[in-house]
């Protein structure tokens, strides 16, 4: 199903946070030498992005969903999500993960995000009308405003190499 015009910033916030799963799976195994530049980036993206993300799903997305009793679980299941992640983001900000501790990271990072998009994005956009669409990507706009628009580059280390 075609996403929605009122989720696709947050899809796109997404898309930026597959890819930084996929490199760190694609590394692997992660030399002890090169997780500071990893846990720099993590919490780069953390910074820039995904805390504000994750602050416009919990004040606008979830309750929205919430009303249909349906994603109740599946709410509280995504908020449990964003309390592990945000742990681990904090770990990396205070240079404190091991390279399994990344793959973990990416793995539940994934799982989540994949959750948000085939879960929950796939059944509001059935359950709610045009109108309540529209409304709520007005207020997740609102939300993402502080959201950093710039492109976070990998450095030398984080980026994918050919052959990986």
């Amino acid at each position: 199903m075609l996403r929605d015009k009122s989720l696709i910033p947050l899809s796109r916030q997404h898309q930026h946070a597959l890819a930084l799963c996929v490199r760190i799976e694609r590394a692997s195994p992660i030399a002890n030498s090169d997780l500071k530049a990893w846990q720099e980036e993590i919490a780069q993206q953390f910074q820039l992005e995904v805390s504000t993300h994750f602050a416009a799903e919990e004040r606008v997305l979830f309750p929205a969903a919430r009303r249909f009793e349906e994603f109740v679980p599946l709410v509280e299941e995504l908020l449990a999500d964003h309390g592990a992640l945000r742990d681990s983001f904090t770990r990396a900000a205070e240079n404190q993960m091991s390279a399994a501790d990344l793959i973990a990271l990416a793995r539940l990072l994934s799982a989540h995000i994949r959750k948000e998009e085939r879960l929950l994005f796939e059944r509001l956009q059935q359950l709610m009308h045009a109108d309540e669409l529209a409304a709520l990507g007005e207020e997740l706009s609102d939300a993402l405003a502080t959201a950093e628009q710039a492109c976070l580059l990998p450095t030398e280390t984080t980026r994918l190499r050919s052959g990986k």
